[in-house]
């Protein structure tokens, strides 16, 4: 089969979530799929159930906290570049069906990864893969190497009120 690029972008909520809710209907299709998160580097709910209830799914955190809110630190550079390269070697040997690279807009953004990096991956990953790519501020260049994009617009949402984050919910 062949595998598609996937770019899950926008500034509305849901980019993740797609992304999980694709990984989950991979792994019940027994595919193997690795996540692996950028910038985050928290514990998140979601993380628990695959690694309690899902095997065929691994998860790596590349970031260290979360500086979205800050300027990145040498830190922060360096465990994108880490998680870079690893990715890379995942690529490599071949193991996973899926490869969801969750905020690595982000990561390009911030320019914690070069653009032509990530690029040169999507040209060069093998055939039957499916690449999943997410976060705001998709570079046009990423969307048009992209086979799938979609856009969440935020319309509404209630952060706006000052309902802060809810465990099971966002995180």
């Amino acid at each position: 089969m062949r595998g598609y690029v996937h770019v899950y972008t926008g500034n509305g909520k849901g980019k993740t979530t797609a992304a999980l809710g694709l990984a989950l209907r991979a792994s019940g299709a027994g595919m193997k799929v690795f996540i692996g998160q950028f910038i985050k580097g928290q514990q998140y709910s979601e993380l628990r159930t695959i690694a309690h209830d899902l095997k065929n799914i691994s998860v790596k955190q590349y970031g260290l906290g979360c500086f979205i809110v800050d300027k990145p630190t040498i830190e922060d550079r360096e465990a994108a570049r880490k998680g870079f390269d690893e990715i890379r070697q995942i690529i490599k040997n071949g193991k996973y069906d899926m490869l969801i690279l969750d905020e690595i807009n982000i990561a390009l953004y911030y320019k914690l990864i070069g653009l032509d990096e990530l690029i040169t991956l999507i040209k060069e990953k093998p055939q039957q893969l499916e690449l999943v790519i997410t976060g705001r501020y998709a570079p046009e260049e990423i969307i048009e190497a992209a086979d799938l994009v979609t856009e969440m617009k935020e319309v509404k949402h209630y952060y706006q009120k000052g309902i802060e984050a809810r465990k099971g919910i966002e995180f």
